[in-house]
């Protein structure tokens, strides 16, 4: 019997293999296209909420003028210091291995200001710990503070410093955002701004706090996360 128009034949037994082969194959590759896009997408640890300064300890000189509250806010999703009073703000916890991000720009002049790693306790106007320096023109110097110590850098004065190994052509001018990536792993610490190495050391404390400094002028920050360590 011829069949009517508009009727199509049934597929043999060998194309539904064909077919369901493609099927599977097409799932396979849909599954590992999935699996490589979470996998590149490192997990982190976020430092700041974007709202406010939950998980995070204000420190000011005690003699200086205002408070806390003068120094460090929150304004439209972005850490805002001011510079003055002197001081810091430091992670509530302490933090071992880590790959730091952080972004920032200055408010009208560049002038002064640093992220604080492997920051010890105590809370003093000058913590001991290693200071990525962020002054303009600067930014990438390590100084040792509060008597920390590091390989290769010779504790001479009161801020021994270790000058950055690049030039400042990779700072942006003051209004656009810059971008730091501190690693430190064990007792070795690298420091990377703007994608550039600017600097490394060894023999540092391997655990402490991380701190944003207020000295010199007005500055944001924003994306401050951690990443591991690969």
């Amino acid at each position: 019997m011829s069949k009517s128009a508009g009727c199509r034949n049934e597929p043999s037994t060998s194309e539904n293999d064909t077919m369901t082969m493609r099927m599977r194959f097409l799932f396979a590759a849909l599954t590992l296209a999935l699996a490589a896009g979470s996998c590149s997408r490192e997990p982190r640890t976020e430092l700041f909420n974007g709202r406010d300064l939950t998980g995070w300890v204000c420190v000011t000189d005690p003699e200086g003028v205002g408070d806390a509250r003068d120094a460090f806010s929150v304004q439209n999703g972005n850490i805002r210091i001011a510079g003055s009073p002197f001081g810091y703000m430091r992670t509530e916890e302490t933090y071992d291995d880590y790959r730091l991000h952080v972004e920032w720009r200055w408010i009208g002049e560049a002038t002064n200001s640093g992220i604080f790693q492997r920051v010890q306790e105590g809370d003093k106007v000058w913590p001991q710990g290693i200071e990525c320096q962020l002054m303009a023109g600067r930014a990438g110097d390590l100084v040792l503070l509060g008597g920390a110590r590091a390989d290769g850098i010779e504790p001479v004065g009161k801020f021994p410093i270790k000058a950055r190994i690049g030039d400042a052509g990779c700072e942006k001018p003051a209004g656009e955002w810059n971008e730091a990536e501190i690693v430190c792993q064990g007792d070795r610490m690298a420091v990377y701004i703007n994608g550039v190495l600017q600097n490394e050391c060894s023999g540092t404390n391997r655990t402490g706090y991380i701190a944003l400094q207020s000295e010199g002028g007005t500055l944001e920050f924003r994306n401050v996360y951690l990443t591991d360590v690969k």
